[in-house]
């Protein structure tokens, strides 16, 4: 359903191009200072503008309904929501009738039995993984470790390849000061060039990363780490796969190459009985569902953006026979750009939800 989680529980509610959006978090641990303003670098992350996102530019300003008194998380449920104002509903009136490949048009209208709002994709829209990331900042509250996530592939090129190629580009005599730091649109600015001017997309994988996690977090099979990072990793729009360590590449491997040996020993060769963890980290920081007190380690693949400029056959329900479709609107190029923060709130809400439940 809308709700996720046990001890830490996140509701999400609202559509795309309705009065607001928000998220209802139940189980915050009282006494977090929390405002407004701790809302903004990670909301901020996600935004729209660079090249390859889309023109909808919203104030995305968080409003806190409940749940903070005096500044600081009282315990209550905490209610935030993000009201939508720069919405262009006209745009989606045909989707009634001609669905959008590749977007949930279709089930959507199935599932609900044709009540749905189909404006902006409504409730199934990559507009709610706004309030998602706020979750996400109160979470890293809660739980104190590192959680970090970043773009490693756009359309089939890796960062360090992109990275190369700008280099080579911006200074090929040594003249040219490269910019520090390099936002992802401009380090692939040649692959989303060619996708805009394809009227095409691409997709993207972003990795992510947890340091200090302690060991001994987790449940056995149907509870396990990974089950419920995929489980909330894979509520975010547009995910196709999400692989722990070594992931997929383990298929081709040997057990002696995959193993994770324990390292127990100090450099002063004293045995250590108390913080041990495995030398190389191919399990992704997990043994068994339970955390090992490696950093978790797990990439993610996001599709290209199903809305794309080019015409695409699809199904015309009004007419009862097929058609071709020029999707109008304005939409992402690439929408593994804004992706990482999102990774990293669902991250952080799924241990949070863990560590209460210690």
């Amino acid at each position: 359903m809308n709700t996720f989680g046990r001890k830490f529980r996140v509701s999400i509610f609202g559509e795309s191009h309705g009065d607001a959006i928000g998220i209802v978090l139940d189980g915050v641990q009282p006494g977090l200072a929390l405002a407004e303003d701790d809302f903004r670098a990670d909301i901020a992350r996600r935004k729209s503008g660079p090249k390859g996102t889309t023109p909808r530019i919203e104030a995305d300003e968080p409003v806190i309904l409940s749940g903070v008194y005096n500044g600081f998380t009282t315990g209550a449920p905490l209610t935030v929501i993000f009201h939508n104002r720069n919405t262009q509903s006209g745009d989606y009136k045909l989707f009634n009738d001609v669905p959008r490949p590749g977007h949930a048009d279709y089930t959507a209208s199935i599932k609900w039995l044709d009540f749905n709002d189909p404006r902006g994709g409504g409730h199934f829209s990559g507009r709610l993984t706004l309030p998602i990331v706020a979750a996400g900042v109160v979470a890293k509250k809660m739980i104190g470790y590192q959680v970090r996530a970043e773009l490693v592939e756009v359309g089939g090129v890796s960062r360090a390849d992109a990275l190369a190629g700008y280099r080579e580009e911006a200074m090929p005599d040594g003249g040219i000061e490269e910019k520090d730091p390099l936002t992802d649109a401009e380090l692939w600015k040649d692959v989303l060039d060619e996708a805009i001017r394809e009227q095409d997309s691409v997709g993207g994988i972003v990795q992510c990363r947890v340091d200090n996690v302690p060991a001994g977090l987790g449940e056995p099979f149907f509870d396990s780490v990974e089950s419920l990072i995929s489980h909330a990793i894979f509520a975010i729009p547009g995910v196709r796969g999400i692989e722990f360590g070594d992931g997929f590449h383990a298929a081709r491997m040997r057990g002696s190459e995959h193993n994770d040996p324990f390292d127990t020993a100090d450099s002063s060769g004293l045995t250590l009985h108390i913080n041990v963890h495995p030398s190389k980290n191919g399990a992704g920081g997990i043994n068994g569902g339970i955390t090992n007190g490696n950093p978790i380690v797990f990439r993610v693949a996001f599709k290209p953006t199903s809305s794309i400029g080019r015409s695409q056959e699809t199904f015309n329900f009004a007419t009862g026979c097929l058609t071709t479709l020029e999707i109008p609107g304005r939409h992402d190029a690439c929408i593994a750009l804004r992706t990482p923060v999102i990774v990293e709130a669902m991250t952080a809400i799924v241990l949070a939800d863990l560590t209460r439940m210690l």
